[in-house]
């Protein structure tokens, strides 16, 4: 039987068991990043998405290591206004919340009057990608490859992603693809010569609207660090252009650093 390709299994209405996909390179039972986000993007988005309304921050706070064990998802509607929804998403392991996520959610409308500065940035993605893999990562000084560990330099960083299933049986909505490829913001910004050595603490996704393809871009846009605190911005983009950003706080991490030239786990560091 082919094994499928999930980061979670849904044993109930509101709790799910993670998968060998959704593990972190931080430690062999670690969950990662884009996991822990897509689930939380998934049940807010289960429970309280409205066609007519856009979601358009997700800010997800990641309070301690998640470990692979049963997650819980409490949700809860904070306010359900005329223009504008807020609502909330815990992640639960053992009695004790990991993770919070708040979404906000702006009815659609029509434009403003006049004109408005729109910044004009230009991504471009692999001249050829396989529908067959998920990754590619890209820098200025390597341009695009499949291996990460051919991008641990000083240079402007981006990838390509077509991110893998939150829920096993469950097909991703645009705004989980957003959300997940978002966390990719801290591994943009935060890898250098000897591959990541912060880890995020946070993750904000700001959408302006929602992605039209399974292909996401994620590119460094800004990183900023001092006294081991780094701050990290990117620019999300479809084949339509530019139309979310994400951003990231992360601490020092030294002790743990990723290296992904020496990585005892390859098959982690190898986009699918």
């Amino acid at each position: 039987m082919t094994e499928s390709v999930a980061h979670f299994t849904q044993s109930s209405e509101d709790c799910f068991l993670p998968t060998r996909f959704a593990q972190s390179h931080w430690g062999e039972d670690h969950l990662n990043g884009p996991a822990l986000v897509g689930l939380a993007a998934w049940a807010l988005e289960s429970h309280y998405g409205l066609a007519e309304f856009l979601p358009a921050r997700l800010t997800v706070d990641l309070f301690k290591a998640a470990r692979g064990v049963p997650t819980t998802t409490k949700v809860a509607l904070v306010r359900d206004g005329r223009r504008v929804r807020n609502s909330e998403c815990e992640l639960v392991q053992d009695g004790v919340t990991v993770a919070r996520a708040t979404l906000v959610q702006y009815r659609i409308s029509a434009a403003p009057h006049g004109e408005e500065w729109v910044d004009t940035p230009q991504f471009e993605p692999p001249a050829a990608m396989d529908d067959a893999v998920m990754t590619y990562i890209g820098s200025d000084e390597a341009g695009w490859s499949r291996s990460i560990a051919d991008h641990q330099n000083a240079s402007r960083k981006r990838f390509m992603n077509r991110t893998i299933t939150v829920i096993d049986g469950q097909p991703n909505s645009p705004f989980v693809r957003a959300a997940m490829a978002a966390e990719g913001t801290s591994l943009v910004t935060n890898r250098g010569t000897h591959g990541v050595g912060y880890i995020n603490g946070d993750l904000t996704v700001a959408l302006s609207r929602l992605p039209g393809d399974e292909w996401i871009g994620v590119e460094a846009d800004s990183h900023w660090a001092a006294d081991g605190i780094a701050v990290g911005a990117s620019t999300l983009f479809d084949q339509s252009g530019p139309f979310g950003t994400g951003l990231v706080t992360a601490v020092s991490n030294p002790a743990a650093q990723i290296d992904f030239a020496n990585d005892p786990f390859p098959e982690r560091s190898a986009p699918r």
